[in-house]
């Protein structure tokens, strides 16, 4: 059979299944034994033992034992007051730029990523505090929605990233590597959106809010104050794995316990809030390790067909450049984007893209950072783009127009990408000093 028309069958499956509105893992699962059932006709003794190995050794990685601890610590931040903090500490900062309090948001969904490793946490407990306190002031609606959705995407890319950990273990790539990876991109990302904010003021003064608030130099000290919990879990959670004192699974629970702290004294958490994040990671947890079970054994099935190197193949046919392979790539992401979720894109397409990609000359960790922007472009695309409805939800506002007001961003997210393509240091200058 074609490759091409065997990968468009097996999408078709997974697209299925999942649309059915079954379980991430149950739609690998069925889309890996079509594979070996019907695909490739292996006997169901057969399919059996193979998979019993294969799903073991998905579950049991090392580095997966990071991601509960992460998922935890991130759960407890968002449920304290630390997102109005870092609104407030960053305030009297950026007043006098254009665009003004717009660039606290974008800055405090920033360091707020540092802590949740979540773009959906991140969108939810950012825009929250910041979507009420910039509306209120009179800042533009379109650039309030924009920024708010976008910077919360920054929440995968900036470490400690739940995706990236997942694209580390079905690509059997360093996570400190791919952390390290990410907070160039991320701050590059940042500084897109805000750079957008004050050209966009510059351009139409009308944009700016009718009366600007004025801060004092002691406002800028108790902002520094606010903002010093933060900034010191984050140093040490990222010095820690880069200074080699601690792997990412004994970071993330030093981790938790610098949350602990930080709740308890921004604003108090009780022993029911404890247990409601605890209960919290212990779901999803177990839902990102029964996915990457069933991506390892889709991963599998699709080695047995062959079918990462038959695709390599018939592209190599094509001729196409590298760039010009990663554009046709890239158009793809965007579309599956509209439709799954980030996870789903990334444990569906790794099996076959990234052979593709390290063989037109791509390292493995670039790869991972192009791939988690290509889920953030995802995050904001409709119908699906889950940050479209957390603000939906936070705002009451319709989707339609949040996604209008977001357009400009996503543009800017794809010349991120672009800048990631002509300038790969910005991915691979700092695990290069690893």
């Amino acid at each position: 059979m074609d490759p091409f028309l065997t990968a468009l069958l097996l999408l078709a499956v997974v697209f299925i299944a999942l649309g059915a509105g079954i379980w991430i893992f149950s739609g690998l699962m069925v889309a890996a034994l079509f594979c070996f059932l019907v695909l490739l006709d292996f006997p169901l003794v057969r399919v059996g033992s193979i998979a019993k190995p294969i799903i073991f050794k998905g579950v049991v990685s090392f580095e997966l034992a990071a991601v509960p601890l992460f998922i935890w610590m991130g759960e407890i931040i968002s449920r304290t007051n630390v997102s109005a903090m870092l609104f407030q500490g960053l305030a009297p900062w950026v007043n006098r730029l254009p665009g003004g309090l717009l660039h606290a948001n974008v800055g405090g969904s920033v360091l707020f990523s540092a802590l949740s490793g979540s773009s959906v946490a991140t969108t939810a407990t950012i825009g929250r505090v910041t979507s009420r306190e910039l509306f209120s002031r009179g800042y533009d609606q379109k650039l309030t929605l924009g920024s708010i959705t976008v910077a919360g995407t920054i929440g995968i890319m900036i470490p400690p990233s739940i995706t990236l950990i997942v694209y580390g273990l079905i690509a059997e790539v360093s996570v400190a590597r791919l952390f390290a990876a990410g907070v160039l991109p991320g701050i590059m990302l940042g500084a897109l959106y805000s750079s957008y904010i004050a050209a966009a003021h510059v351009v139409r003064p009308s944009l700016n809010p009718p009366t600007a608030e004025t801060f004092t130099w002691a406002d800028r000290r108790r902002g520094l104050l606010r903002l010093l919990p933060t900034v010191i879990l984050v140093i040490f959670l990222l010095g820690s794995i880069y200074g080699g004192f601690a792997t990412p699974s004994e970071s993330a629970a030093v981790g938790v316990l610098g949350a602990l702290v930080i709740a308890h004294f921004s604003g108090g958490i009780t022993l029911r809030d404890i247990y409601d994040s605890a209960m919290s990671a212990v779901l999803t947890t177990a839902m990102i390790g029964s996915a990457v079970a069933g991506a390892a054994l889709l991963a599998s099935a699709i080695g047995f067909l062959h079918l990462p190197q038959l695709v390599s193949e018939a592209i190599a046919a094509l001729q196409l450049s590298p760039m010009m392979l990663l554009l046709v790539l890239t158009i793809v992401y965007v579309l599956l984007g509209a439709v799954l979720d980030g996870i789903s894109m990334i444990l569906m397409t790794v099996p076959i893209t990234l052979p593709l990609l390290v063989a037109n000359g791509f390292d493995p960790v670039w790869i991972g950072v192009y791939l988690v922007l290509m889920v953030e472009v995802g995050m904001v695309t409709p119908p699906i783009g889950f940050n479209l409805f957390v603000l939906r939800g936070i705002t009451g506002i319709p989707i339609g127009r949040i996604a209008l007001a977001t357009f400009p961003f996503f543009l800017l997210m794809l010349l991120g990408g672009l800048l990631l393509a002509a300038f790969p240091g910005i991915a691979l200058w700092l695990p290069s000093l690893l």
